[in-house]
């Protein structure tokens, strides 16, 4: 199963880093990226997707209201992560009470990102996967 990633990120060497290290690291597709409020929130209820990564200062507008426009017409399954240089304890409640399902600090916690989207993918693909078949229950001969 491929998984979609949609960023929403107004730097654009930080978007294209984050969007190669979710490639070879954490095997995400990026479907989409966004600059602004207004075209995340467009593009994140006509598509489909998997993980949106936000930005909470935007080059137009805020990550948090993109989080609370969207909260109630998400999919299930489908994943909020806040990524800021914002990232205090009020900031990150703020976050987790819009919807967000995770937080990271940009500029110290990158490394757990990646590790909770390889998590997030695995446990996608775990629940994808068929179920094992169950051998063929052998009915004992019926009496002569």
């Amino acid at each position: 199963m491929t998984f979609r990633a949609f960023i929403v990120e107004d730097s654009s060497t930080i978007r294209d880093n984050l969007i190669e290290t979710l490639k070879e690291l954490a095997h995400f597709e990026p479907v989409g990226t966004a600059e602004t409020e207004h075209d995340a929130k467009r593009w994140l209820t006509t598509n489909d997707w998997d993980l949106c990564i936000i930005d909470l200062f935007l080059r137009e507008g805020s990550g948090l209201n993109v989080l609370e426009s969207v909260r109630g017409k998400r999919k299930p399954g489908q994943k909020f992560v806040v990524l800021s240089n914002h990232s205090s304890r009020d900031v990150r409640w703020r976050c987790k009470q819009l919807g967000a399902d995770a937080c990271f600090d940009k500029s110290t916690e990158l490394e757990a990102l990646v590790e909770y989207c390889s998590r997030l993918r695995e446990q996608v693909q775990a629940q994808d996967a068929p179920a094992a078949t169950k051998p063929a229950t052998v009915l004992p001969a019926a009496p002569a």
